[in-house]
């Protein structure tokens, strides 16, 4: 029996057990991700001004239970970089009760939010937003692990290489075992055997050694203190769910499925809401654990999720003494992997470039700059978003087109009577603001037609134009007819003309 789901259906928690093959890689890439998932946790932990362990049990119940209520099979969810540089002030300010206060709060906010549809906004996200999306990505990743390779022994350069290698030509011998798990037990085999002195996840810090237990922040229950974490719980809710609903966009793509965006968003505020009362710090969707699972792994199930919280679990409170003998190298060769293979390396080739519409390259370099410099994808994506909106107004702006109709209507003693201008294009702001300067006020006769039979009127600025140069006519003792247009045009311009303030008239 194959193993593989059939393309554009989610596959469930039944489909991880379809065959040995199958219940194998999810399995394999579980513990793949909850290996890599310990140095990241603690990482975030230390951003956010927290004690290793919240991060650590936050990556655990996020990943349970996004495993659960998610929308998109097979993505991890844990505490995150972004979401701990959201949350560090509450927890330098007022301490570690606020901001489990903060994480419940975004919880709900993520649920409130997703369930009004807020997650139907991805469709209004450009293709080149989502490329630079990717190669900052990419390029955070990478970045991620300079400090793991800068002042550090000459011995763990040559051991992150053999880290690669053994990535790079693994899978050329068999895919059966995820080559990052190979990497990963293989080098730390070799440093403890031989005895050699280098950094490890120990070194990161102190590793649970309980389970984690309920609890509800010990804070008033004011206004006071939802004036003080109402600001941050909106930051994080939508910090939260950009990240996610992207990165399951983004695995869509890669798996040739469609998730239910509305479901993830709610699933990701069940999942810090229980992260909450677990003392947890919050998160989001890991998108370099995601790759991990997804593209170098191949897990496609919900089990893969599941099992990489459950893994984390158990190795950071169990085996945490065996866990922390593993070397830094082999963790940063495999996201080094993981950095050049979520790269979209074509969109940066030179004929690509050559290529593409100036706007869309500059709507790409935006969003990665962005991202890159503020060290957050949420506002690199919001700024392409933004961008590639300016540059869409722009292009059709200039699509609108307005002409003198050669013919004129003449009286019977054969002065001129009317002039007839035809506009053509798609009228709103960018479109409109300029319209009322094409008119020759003056030298027009008395009787002016305008004729919008090629043109659409899309907002109440357009209409404010008409009617500033509807006045501008009526200034001169002359007359302006608006004809040609139907539907929701028409319309639009009868239930506001008239009503608006018109721009220019004067």
């Amino acid at each position: 029996m194959s193993d593989a789901t059939p393309t554009g259906v989610l596959p469930s928690f039944r489909a991880a057990f379809s065959s040995p093959a199958r219940l194998r890689t999810e399995v394999l890439a579980g513990l793949v991700v909850a290996l890599a998932l310990i140095p990241e946790a603690i990482s975030f932990s230390i951003l956010a001004g927290v004690d290793p362990r919240v991060g650590l049990f936050a990556s655990v119940t996020m990943a349970v239970t996004i495993a659960f209520t998610g929308g998109r099979p097979a993505m991890i969810s844990a505490a995150t970089g972004a979401v701990a540089l959201v949350i560090a002030p509450v927890m330098a300010e007022h301490g570690l009760e606020y901001l489990i206060a903060t994480v419940l709060l975004a919880g709900a906010i993520q649920v409130a939010l997703s369930l009004v549809g807020v997650a139907r906004l991805m469709r209004f996200i450009p293709r080149s937003v989502m490329v630079g999306f990717v190669n900052a990505l990419a390029i955070l990743i990478f970045a991620a692990q300079i400090p793991h390779l800068v002042g550090v022994p000459w011995l763990v350069y040559p051991l992150v290489a053999a880290g690669i290698a053994i990535m790079v030509f693994f899978p050329r011998l068999t895919t059966v075992i995820p080559a990052p798990l190979v990497a990963i037990v293989a080098i730390t085999i070799v440093v403890v055997a031989v005895g050699w002195s280098v950094p490890d996840v120990s070194d990161q810090g102190e590793l649970p050694t309980t389970l984690p237990s309920l609890m509800f922040p010990d804070v008033p229950l004011t206004l006071d203190t939802l004036r003080i974490i109402g600001p941050y719980a909106l930051a994080m809710a939508l910090v939260g769910l950009m990240e996610s609903l992207m990165t399951a966009k983004l695995v869509d793509d890669i798996t040739e499925t469609h998730s239910d965006k509305t479901r993830e968003g709610w699933g990701q505020g069940v999942a810090n809401l229980v992260t909450g009362f677990f003392g947890g710090m919050g998160g989001c969707a890991m998108i370099g654990q995601t790759m991990i699972n997804v593209k170098e792994s191949r897990a496609r199930t919900r089990l893969s999720t599941l099992l990489a919280g459950v893994f984390l679990l158990i190795l950071v409170v169990a085996l945490g003494d065996i866990v922390g003998l593993i070397p830094m190298a082999a963790l940063v060769a495999v996201m080094v992997m993981v950095s050049v293979g979520t790269m979209d390396w074509h969109s940066v080739h030179p004929r690509t470039l050559r290529l593409m519409p100036f706007p869309e390259t500059l709507v790409m370099l935006v969003t990665v700059v962005a991202t890159v410099w503020t060290s957050n994808l949420a506002i690199g994506v919001i700024l392409g978003v933004v961008t590639a909106m300016v540059m869409f107004a722009r292009r059709v702006a200039h699509m609108t087109t307005i002409e003198k109709v050669a013919e004129l209507d003449t009286n019977h003693d054969g002065s001129v009577d009317t002039r007839t201008y035809r506009v053509r294009g798609e009228l709103f702001w960018a479109s409109s603001n300029d319209l009322v300067y094409q008119f020759d006020y003056a030298g027009d006769p008395e009787h002016v037609v305008l004729d919008l039979s090629g043109a659409d009127i899309w907002d109440a600025s357009t209409v404010a134009t008409l009617d500033a140069v509807q006045h501008k006519y009526a200034a001169k003792g002359k007359t302006l007819t608006v004809v040609g247009l139907d539907g929701a045009s028409q319309e639009r311009l009868e239930r506001l003309s008239g009503r608006l303030n018109a721009t220019g008239a004067s």
